[in-house]
């Protein structure tokens, strides 16, 4: 009975340890899949030189724009209009010859960070039906913000590039400076013992 009763607390002592090597595991993999996560959404964040000049200011990050006055939306990171035509949505780089006039620099837009957002249209325009008609949006081309300098059609872009240039410039001969003052110091190191020995 002694053995069986040894036997035995061994058999639950080994599944007890069985047991939380895997809980160990399964919260080890869990923290790696979240670290993953994080990692994605973090060098997904950031889109700002993708937006055009006539969206509006204050987002790093930018999926879709709703624009109430043409009941259209435009989806940034492949810079294509989506509006509706033909019982259809429909995607073209401008927006339908109807629009000839329309004027996006003036207009409001709604930033929408979901994925189709079209295809809950009527969500959309009930929920923004206040932006219909308002012109009072600062707009990425009127900001002095020099984060948006680096976006292409910025009145500044051609300005930022080159001071961009410039320090990238002097870093690099800032490095070979250093580098050769380094250099220069190895090189003067043990002359004055050669003199001495003369």
């Amino acid at each position: 009975m002694i053995n069986a009763d040894k036997s035995f607390r061994k058999f639950v002592t080994n599944k007890y340890h069985i047991m939380k090597k895997l809980i160990l595991l399964a919260a080890l993999f869990m923290c790696g899949f979240a670290s993953q996560n994080t990692d994605a959404q973090v060098s997904f964040s950031v889109n700002i030189s993708s937006q055009p000049v006539w969206g509006p200011v204050g987002y790093d990050h930018v999926e879709y724009y709703y624009i109430p006055d043409a009941e259209a939306y435009y989806y940034v990171p492949k810079h294509r209009f989506i509006y509706f035509e033909g019982g259809r949505w429909r995607t073209a780089s401008s927006l339908p010859p109807r629009y000839h006039n329309f004027d996006l620099y003036r207009t409001d837009k709604v930033v929408i960070n979901e994925d189709r957002p079209y295809l809950r249209h009527n969500d959309y325009k009930v929920k923004y039906v206040s932006y219909r008609g308002r012109h009072d949006q600062q707009i990425i081309r009127d900001s002095h913000e020099e984060r948006y300098f680096e976006i292409k059609n910025h009145p500044e872009h051609n300005r930022w590039k080159e001071v961009k240039r410039r320090q990238k410039q002097e870093r690099r001969e800032n490095r070979y400076r250093e580098k050769n003052h380094d250099h220069d110091k190895g090189d003067d190191h043990g002359r004055g013992n050669d003199r001495d020995r003369r």
